[in-house]
């Protein structure tokens, strides 16, 4: 199998630096094409250290190249790139396109290469995806949405791509605005819990180093926790807040302060945004 990457960048290339991770067992081909040889270049390297065989990397010389010498096409294109991109490779005719570019629909991928191809887009086997940056280090979350014509068979073949980099579920593409709250944008609120945490840390006296190994170690591991445990989520909060003890206090300050309301408006503010953008 060949798997094609047009454009390596922060979300296309969190993605493929995982992803070589398991095609190298895999057996697959990657091809790869990026706007500057540089990038190219840069990504051959990590996909090298990663254990992926030199022989399965093809860097191609433009996206034309690459989508008539892959099987799957995934776009890690900037959305405002995608209609020159698939005007490039237009028609691929009975290839898998996979595009990531957020506020495309699947009906506007079909229709840009439709400009580009009489008829071509009409045909086109096309998923919608939106995944987040831990693809990196193999724990993504991804959202797959797919058009009329992607069969179960290559649904499932396109689905062991991106569950190699984490987790992917299926979703109907009218809740791909849902998922860019909760899932797509959410590691940058993340970030800014754990940052929180470790300055707080440091200014109580703890190493720099340390306090963001213990932050960060607290978040996965309440994760895993939460992921793997059968009782709700404020129960597990329940638990952890014994009468008078330290964690209640914390928790009645950040309730005081209106946390989960910050939290529900900032996932808000993302998807109100994804919609936006669909509209432009």
């Amino acid at each position: 199998m060949k798997i094609g990457f047009i454009g390596t960048g922060n979300m296309g290339g969190s993605i493929l630096k995982g992803y070589a991770r398991s095609a190298a067992s895999a057996g697959n081909e990657i091809l790869i094409h990026d706007k500057t040889t540089e990038n190219n270049l840069e990504m051959a390297a990590v996909i090298a250290d990663s254990g992926f065989s030199n022989k399965n990397l093809i860097i191609c010389n433009d996206n034309r190249e690459l989508a008539a010498e892959s099987d799957i096409i995934i776009l890690g294109v900037k959305p405002n790139n995608v209609d020159d991109v698939l005007r490039e490779i237009a028609p691929a005719d009975g290839k898998l396109l996979i595009s990531m570019a957020a506020g495309v629909s699947l009906e506007k991928l079909a229709g840009f290469l439709n400009d580009a191809a009489l008829g071509s887009g009409d045909k086109a086997k096309i998923i919608r995806i939106m995944p987040n940056t831990p693809a990196r280090v193999g724990m993504a979350m991804t959202s797959m949405s797919r058009n009329a014509n992607v069969s179960n068979e290559d649904f499932a073949l396109a689905k062991t791509i991106f569950d190699s980099v984490g987790v992917a579920e299926e979703v109907p593409e009218d809740m791909i605005h849902c998922v860019i709250g909760v899932s797509g944008s959410s590691p940058a609120y993340t970030y800014m819990y754990i940052e929180a945490l470790a300055k707080a840390a440091v200014a109580n006296g703890m190493e720099p180093d340390k306090a963001r190994t213990f932050a960060c170690q607290a978040v996965m591991g309440a994760a895993k926790m939460a992921l793997e445990s059968k009782e709700s989520l404020e129960q597990l909060r329940i638990n952890v807040c014994s009468p008078g003890g330290t964690t209640i206090e914390a928790v009645k300050k950040l309730q005081e302060n209106g946390f989960m309301d910050d939290v529900a408006e900032a996932f808000q503010a993302a998807v109100d945004r994804s919609k936006e953008m669909t509209a432009e």
